[in-house]
């Protein structure tokens, strides 16, 4: 049994993305969700702190790991991906030079699609005032960033070519996340073509079903204690 502390936030649907492709697959690595209700500060809880230090979801605990020892935690999105690809044996690519295909485009969600996109959701949806130029450039810089992806897509189905991986389930949830602010996909063909694909999985599906079952006020404006809690830490 593996535990997954979740939130339904784009890094958070990552790890549902991958768990129930597995059990699309028939190959499901059983879990239970644990939320961890960030606008409340549970992210800052001790217990979750000695799994996840950098207090960010999701995490894991794997209860059974293959060496049989003591339960495994991993925190970080893509680390938590890298493991559960690689404990089932499946969408982390094939072969060696598969596998550097997926490994490079998983790390360049993880260090440039996310952490881009994320500053411009907060600076078109949370900042408390606008500032044009942080608007600009953080707009800027997520085009610019579907335009490598919509580049890359062109002539294959997925990311790392024909097969589904994780590399892809990394990149779909930050996609124009913010309902409040979308961007315009217009000039990414390619882009907009992958990601309908990957909508229309039954895993999909069910991974985003979750976002109402563990969170029903998910898409309500925030109270001014979550902003706080979300974007006012400082060292602790």
């Amino acid at each position: 049994m593996i535990d997954l502390y979740y939130w339904p936030t784009p890094n958070g649907h990552k790890a549902t993305l991958l768990l129930e492709e597995l059990a699309e697959a028939g190959q499901p690595l059983d879990y239970a969700i644990k939320p961890v209700d960030i606008g409340k500060g549970d992210q800052f809880a001790p217990a979750f702190l000695a799994i996840s230090p950098n207090n960010k979801m999701p995490a894991i605990v794997d209860h059974a790991p293959a060496d049989g020892g003591a339960p495994v935690s991993v925190f970080e999105s893509g680390a938590i991906l890298l493991y559960l690809a690689g404990k089932a044996g499946r969408f982390a690519g094939d072969g060696a030079r598969g596998r550097i295909e997926v490994s490079e485009w998983l790390m360049w969600q993880v260090g440039g699609l996310g952490p881009m996109t994320g500053q411009y959701g907060h600076f078109t949806v949370y900042a408390p005032e606008k500032i044009p130029y942080a608007v600009d450039r953080y707009t800027r810089e997520v085009q610019r960033l579907l335009g490598v992806l919509d580049r890359r897509l062109a002539g294959r189905a997925f990311v790392a070519g024909d097969a589904y991986t994780i590399a892809d389930m990394a990149a779909y949830p930050w996609i124009n996340p913010y309902d409040k602010a979308p961007l315009d996909l217009s000039p990414f063909p390619q882009v907009r073509r992958w990601h309908a694909s990957i909508a229309a999985r039954p895993a999909t599906q069910r991974a985003y079903a979750l976002t109402t079952r563990v969170n029903p006020d998910a898409g309500k404006p925030l109270s001014e204690e979550e902003r706080r809690l979300l974007f006012g830490q400082g060292p602790r």
